[in-house]
């Protein structure tokens, strides 16, 4: 198990994000409304109501004060004399009583509940951010590939509007019009394409997290490296993990409602007191009563049951603390590769942009054929909007991991 002391030194090594470094988030007001107005966010908070009045309910407890009232009529036969009748009625006021240790255990209960809601309420807050950072870098993707689409197009259009000047001085062939009218037409095919995904992505994010900017950073940040090892980042997550806390609170509260099954073996005793007039009067009693029901097989039973669910629990929150120790080194791993990967591309794309162009300037002067000039603009394309798409991957994956940390987006 993880010991609380070692990660708060793990969490103060991870070097924080510096005010000064270029963000490619939206701002963090935006972010905190659209997060708290989220439907699963407002959910949870309301199961946070919830819990604190079944906390409320416990600390009382179920039992309650009963008043028993009873009428009757008595009638005699004596051997001598007529009959008599009697009027009598009878009262009593009673009340089980939990035993020593069962209150303490039911305010325990209510109180680990009430934790649990709240672990949740974090999650639900958590999850949402995930979301929101999803949909976010989705609309990013989108509009990096639209913008991308756009000045490939615009390129196109030049290099099509000089062919067809070359042609009209007899310096083209009406081949090379065709095809770079050709290459146009299907990267204007490829820009509509975009464009409609870029619309589809920014109308999902505005449905689901309403009010964030309309436009992305301008111009995209850069990614930065990952500093720390593995170690830091994977403590320092499963610290800040809510579905964690929540696995543990419930493995607590499980173990909590086993020791008060178990208390429930023996049964809470009844008092009362009672009073009764009897034979129209002439006589009066006031007494007390105790009753103590008798503990069967179904007792034992429940207190077996909830001592195999606490045992049960206990190991689901072992699972999830492995799930999530796996999961932050897998982010880790990708969060580090992503850089590396968008470092190499982008270097790849440079040069393919340098072969384009001097393959543009060679066709000017009348060498080269427009086949390879066209053929490594496709390729220069690519391999920009590959580095583009790297990006961004690099990016979220490096936000996604800081989310986990807690080290932006710190809400709940």
């Amino acid at each position: 198990m993880i010991r609380i002391p070692a990660l708060l030194l793990v969490a103060a090594s991870i070097p924080a994000l510096a005010v000064a470094e270029p963000s490619a988030l939206p701002p963090d007001a935006a972010v905190a409304r659209a997060l708290r107005t989220n439907p699963s966010v407002l959910a949870a908070s309301s199961q946070m109501q919830v819990e604190e009045a079944n906390r409320r309910r416990l600390e009382a407890g179920s039992h309650e004060w009963t008043l028993r009232l009873a009428g009757q009529q008595r009638r005699t036969y004596p051997p001598v004399g007529g009959n008599e009748r009697y009027g009598e009625w009878g009262t009593a006021l009673e009340r089980p009583l939990r035993l020593p240790g069962k209150a303490t255990l039911d305010a325990e209960l209510g109180a680990r509940s009430v934790s649990l809601a709240e672990a949740a309420y974090g999650d639900a807050l958590h999850e949402a951010s995930r979301g929101l950072l999803k949909a976010w870098f989705a609309w990013l993707r989108e509009s990096a590939a639209a913008a991308q689409w756009k000045s490939q197009v615009a390129l196109l259009e030049k290099q099509s509007a000089t062919i067809r000047r070359r042609q009209q001085l007899g310096d083209a062939a009406r081949i090379e019009s065709v095809q770079s009218e050709a290459a146009l037409a299907q990267a204007e095919s490829q820009l509509a394409q975009a464009m409609a995904r870029q619309r589809t992505a920014r109308e999902d994010l505005q449905r689901r997290y309403p009010g964030l900017p309309e436009s992305g950073p301008e111009p995209m940040p850069q990614p930065l490296p990952i500093t720390g090892d593995e170690d830091e980042w994977t403590g320092s997550i499963a610290e800040h993990s809510h579905e964690l806390a929540i696995a543990l609170r419930e493995a607590e509260r499980a173990q909590l409602a086993s020791d008060r099954s178990r208390a429930e073996r023996l049964p809470d005793p009844t008092f009362g007191v009672h009073l009764a007039s009897e034979r129209s009067g002439e006589e009066h009693i006031v007494g007390a009563f105790v009753s103590i029901p008798l503990p069967g097989e179904a007792r034992r039973a429940a207190s077996d049951a909830a001592a195999a669910n606490a045992t049960a629990v206990a190991r689901r929150a072992d699972a999830v603390r492995q799930k999530i120790g796996a999961e932050a080194a897998s982010l880790y791993h990708a969060a580090t590769a992503g850089w590396s990967s968008w470092q190499a591309g982008q270097k790849a794309a440079d040069r393919l942009v340098s072969a384009a162009d001097m393959l543009a300037r060679a066709y000017q002067l009348g060498e080269g054929s427009l086949n390879d000039l066209l053929a490594a603009r496709r390729l220069a394309n690519d391999a920009q909007l590959s580095a583009r798409m790297a990006q961004l991957d690099a990016l979220e994956l490096r936000y996604r991991l800081m989310l986990d940390a807690h080290q932006i987006w710190e809400f709940d």
